[in-house]
């Protein structure tokens, strides 16, 4: 009978490789019909050829490039762990299928165009389906990724589980220790305790900068709430992904409103949402991804959302800049500007 790990690494690579081949064929089957539907409907000559044209590239990339990469992380474990900071399997899928998938979308407004001769003609929104299907796929990728280093069966301990346990072990610690130095030496002189006011020069002069503490968190006795406040590291792993996520969801969204794909405000959109797709090559762990996060896809959020909303109207949510601007402005605030003397909260005064 087979393991669970065995059975794990079946079903996340069958999902992997479905997220990996899967929106290249949908859209391109979508612009397929878009493309007949300009030639003669009788013939489906053009259809059948875009088609088999898909399913060859994507069979051709995934015994090329991603069989060989998986087999060669699989098996050589040693060079699996040299890769640290990005991940292959996510630079595969950016590269591999969502850049073709965003071509061909926006491929199939441009027949569009070309079939009704006029864009007043083109229907008032976008289909939604292939581009939820490509980023959900994406997500899914994310996330398989994520999850495997941890079982998924059994319980996982939460961070207040760790905290108590620490605890307890620095207490035992503690005590051992003390216990072994009084037997040792019995009547050992302690020192003098130093006063507060010996201490406060060299605190002042020598000591770090002081640490931000922040506010208690509550705990529970066991019961109700005790029950209700349970964190578990994998179940956060689904709920993070879709909130890093959803920038770049919601601009993906305002391509399929007639006002942006009619216009050529489509390419624009398309491309920054594809290059803000760049950073999640890195594990979440890197200590880059907050300033790429920034580079690649804030920075260039505000302007686009800025021309939306100039030029369009409020298509986009002002929420969405919102969030763009406050979130690139407290980075370079507290990253980069409390290092000079004039933002510096914790300078002392010379007087």
């Amino acid at each position: 009978m087979a393991s669970g790990r065995l059975i794990k690494l079946v079903v996340f690579e069958l999902l992997e490789f479905a997220a990996f081949s899967i929106p290249t064929l949908v859209i391109v089957e979508q612009f397929a019909t878009a493309y007949q539907s300009s030639r003669n409907r009788a013939e489906k000559t053009h259809y059948w050829l875009i088609v088999s044209c898909s399913i060859a590239y994507v069979a051709s990339v995934s015994l090329l490039i991603w069989v060989p990469i998986k087999v060669l992380l699989y098996k050589k474990h040693h060079l699996a762990k040299r890769i640290k900071g990005w991940r292959p399997v996510m630079m595969m899928c950016v590269v591999l299928t969502t850049l073709p998938s965003f071509s061909f979308s926006i491929a199939v407004t441009e027949v569009q165009k070309n079939i009704n001769g006029s864009i007043n003609n083109l229907p008032d929104t976008l289909p939604d389906l292939p581009v939820s299907l490509v980023l959900t796929s994406l997500i899914v990728v994310d996330i398989i990724e994520q999850l495997r280093t941890y079982p998924l069966r059994g319980r996982q301990k939460s961070d207040e589980d760790r905290r108590i346990h620490a605890a307890t072990l620095q207490q035992v610690t503690t005590v051992t220790r003390d216990g072994r130095q009084n037997e040792g030496s019995p009547a050992t002189p302690q020192p003098a305790p130093r006063t507060p006011a010996s201490l406060a020069p060299a605190a002042t002069t020598q000591g770090p900068a002081p640490r931000l503490m922040g506010p208690q968190e509550l705990s529970f006795q066991p019961g109700i709430l005790r029950a209700m406040s349970r964190r578990d590291v994998r179940a956060e792993i689904f709920a993070w992904s879709f909130v890093v996520w959803a920038d770049t969801i919601e601009m993906v969204r305002v391509a399929g409103h007639h006002a942006v794909y009619k216009s050529a405000w489509l390419f624009p959109v398309y491309l920054f949402s594809f290059i803000s797709l760049l950073r999640m090559v890195l594990t979440p762990q890197n200590p880059l991804l907050n300033s790429l996060g920034i580079v690649l896809q804030d920075l260039p959020f505000i302007f686009v959302r800025l021309g939306l909303v100039i030029d369009l109207g409020t298509i986009t949510p002002v929420l969405g800049l919102c969030k763009n601007i406050l979130v690139t402005l407290s980075y370079i605030y507290f990253n980069y500007l409390t290092k000079f003397r004039v933002f510096s909260t914790f300078e002392l005064s010379s007087f």
